[in-house]
């Protein structure tokens, strides 16, 4: 499992405070530590994504086409430039990325959006990052 980190946070501490900040930015309740959400799958416009922390948003689209009366499908991978910042759990859940106002880099994305997620992926509950480093060594 996973440790709670926000991407580019120098410490715990500042991973904190930027978590913070990041909710009070997406008008929405910071997580317990408990319950922060490490990643999630959602369907938007017919794609199944994945906003997960730390990544860029990925996903698969499958199209399906009758051809000769055969059921042809295809699947393609499908990215963004937008980094996932950090992701709060709500009705619908909140995702936080790295696109603008928060940095200058334009995304096909809202930011924040708001998803309603097939899965969802807690950090582990029990490590801090300073113990993840701690073990990985």
């Amino acid at each position: 499992m996973v440790a709670f980190f926000i991407p580019r946070a120098g410490d715990d501490e500042q991973g904190e405070r930027l978590y913070d900040a990041f909710a009070e930015f997406a008008g929405c309740t910071p997580a317990p530590p408990r319950e922060r959400v490490r990643a999630i799958t959602f369907t938007a416009d017919g794609t199944q994504w994945v906003a997960e922390v730390g990544e860029e948003l990925h996903g698969r689209r499958t199209t399906r086409l009758l051809r000769r009366g055969e059921v042809v499908e295809h699947t393609e991978t499908v990215t963004s430039t937008s980094r996932v910042l950090a992701i709060y759990p709500g009705t619908p859940f909140t995702v936080v990325t790295d696109a603008q106002p928060i940095t200058s880099a334009p995304s096909e994305w809202a930011n924040p959006f708001t998803a309603e997620p097939g899965t969802v992926t807690l950090f582990d509950r029990q490590l801090s990052t300073a113990q993840a480093d701690e073990r990985a060594r």
